[in-house]
């Protein structure tokens, strides 16, 4: 975060320099919540939709507490033999104690906001997604958004295939963790090997401060066959040859 902090102070400085004169018009930021569908939102849901993505309702599923008894169950399963049933006492008086605070479940106003929300997305074939710039959210139809992410495909030449390689790169893979016994030892094969690849996915952002509001795509690589293994890769050559320090 240091390092953030003085690249930031670095720009501002930079800018305070450059900038004499102070500008004509004021920036205009984007809107929080941008519409590009039908649906009306009442108030109370625009300002729920308004407070982002990011924000979690305060509110407890209804088996909040057969779940923490669960957890706490098998928290306790790791300590020694003799610990164990006075922590489940301990665990138990603890619950009970709660149960009886909580004797029922309370729906908070917000549940019953997402819920309809979610019943108008549904039923208006839309979805939310993020912009690429800002903290902004746009709500758009699904077959609008999936014609965003085909165009790009389509405009960026990428190749076309009947079927999945996936498998066959994950043999390669596995081949290749098995003749590298230098660099990875045979009892350590299982941290580079995806046991459960698939295809990689794709998703768009939004580019709303373009024409025609194109996507920047996201590609996930986490279930990509060799994603482990490039990022041991990535790991020795980062120790062999660290990046400078650009800020010093």
């Amino acid at each position: 975060m240091s390092k953030k902090y003085k690249a930031l102070d670095r720009k501002l400085q930079n800018l305070t320099r450059s900038q004499k004169t102070t500008p004509s018009t004021k920036h205009k930021f984007h809107p929080r919540v941008i519409n590009n569908t039908d649906i009306s939102f009442t108030d109370n849901e625009m300002k729920l939709l308004q407070k982002g993505l990011k924000y979690n309702i305060h509110a407890k599923n209804k088996d909040w507490l057969k779940n923490l008894a669960l957890e706490a169950e098998t928290a306790i399963t790791k300590l020694p033999t003799s610990d164990r049933d006075v922590f489940r006492k301990m665990v138990a008086n603890r619950i009970d104690k709660l149960h009886r605070q909580n004797p029922e479940h309370k729906i908070h106003p917000e549940e019953k906001t997402v819920k309809r929300i979610r019943k108008k997305l549904r039923e208006n074939d839309a979805m939310v997604t993020r912009a690429d710039k800002g903290n902004s959210m746009l709500i758009i139809p699904i077959p609008q958004y999936e014609s965003k992410v085909q165009d790009f495909i389509d405009n960026n030449d990428f190749q076309n295939d009947t079927q999945d390689p996936t498998t066959v790169f994950q043999k390669q893979i596995r081949a290749t963790i098995r003749n590298s016994t230098t660099l990875i030892p045979k009892e350590h094969r299982w941290k580079y090997t995806n046991m459960n690849p698939s295809a990689l996915s794709i998703k768009g952002l939004i580019k709303i401060h373009k024409p025609d509001q194109p996507i920047r795509p996201v590609v996930n690589w986490r279930n990509a066959p060799a994603y482990k293994l490039s990022k041991l890769f990535s790991e020795k050559i980062y120790k062999l040859a660290p990046i400078p320090n650009v800020l010093t």
